[in-house]
């Protein structure tokens, strides 16, 4: 095992993407957002990971540390972490997988769950985001905006322009365990939000749609309704992930397509 405290292999932007160097810190609102740079950061958004995917959500992890989530695309990732200022807690967290470190792994982890093919041409300047989420006591939207400050701020310094990844719709609907909540989400955004055809990708273990009741006045989760703020559009069915309980749906945002005011909120333009 490596020393909590030795640096990440990887997870350095500045030597593997820019020769401009990632801000250390920033603070926000009592917050304080950086980049992980070393094994022990890491460790503490993997048991955020742990506590939100598994305990709460009923996720059922296959993990080589106890209480952490852990997955073969971790040492590969950049690592975000948002911390309470006054404890230096980690109450939220992204990963990133870059274009030249998905080239390293073999893939993305959408690609496990998605065709991604008509994405190719794409993939120079695509990262991929994941494992996203927020400690239960600090879901009132300040952590995810500083989380998206910090990632618009990695995009434009590497001149970056599509992020992608999969979007999950937990199967626990009005406490009972069901995907007709999901088919009824992907039946309004399949009408609303779908992404031009030639950006379509296709599930590998599809969520059995017709089998299910599309029709729940349902709404999507705060996290797919922040992206679609952002311009983000759908690009297809959902997947069925029973490991994690929940129905993946495969989403882009593109720098481009920021509506105006968070264009210049995140980026100042």
């Amino acid at each position: 095992m490596m020393n909590s405290h030795q640096p990440i292999a990887i997870a350095n932007t500045a030597n593997h993407l820019s020769s401009l160097p990632a801000p250390a810190m920033v603070k926000t609102n009592g917050l304080l957002v950086s980049w992980a740079r070393h094994q022990d950061e890491v460790r503490a958004a993997q048991r955020l990971r742990f506590d939100v995917f598994a305990r709460e959500m009923g996720a059922r992890l296959t993990t080589p540390l106890e209480d952490h989530d852990i997955d073969l695309f971790d040492n590969y990732c950049e690592h975000l972490l948002v911390r309470e200022e006054t404890t230096g807690q980690v109450i939220g967290t992204y990963r990133v997988l870059t274009p030249a470190q998905a080239l390293r792994v073999g893939s993305t982890y959408s690609d496990t769950e998605f065709d991604l093919t008509r994405l190719r041409t794409m993939r120079e300047r695509m990262v991929e985001l994941g494992r996203s989420c927020v400690h239960p006591e600090h879901r009132h939207g300040g952590v995810i905006m500083a989380l998206w400050g910090a990632l618009a701020e990695f995009m434009m310094r590497n001149q970056l322009d599509t992020m992608i990844g999969c979007a999950s719709i937990p199967m626990l609907h009005n406490g009972i365990v069901s995907g007709d909540a999901a088919a009824s989400i992907w039946k309004q955004l399949e009408s609303t939000h779908i992404a031009p055809i030639e950006y379509r990708v296709r599930p590998r273990v599809p969520l059995p749609i017709d089998l299910l009741n599309g029709d729940l006045k349902v709404e999507p989760p705060a996290l797919i309704k922040g992206y679609l703020r952002l311009g983000a559009r759908v690009l297809g069915a959902p997947a069925w992930d029973p490991d994690f309980n929940s129905a993946d749906l495969p989403m882009m945002m593109r720098i481009a397509d920021l509506p105006a005011r968070y264009r210049k909120h995140f980026l100042g333009a």
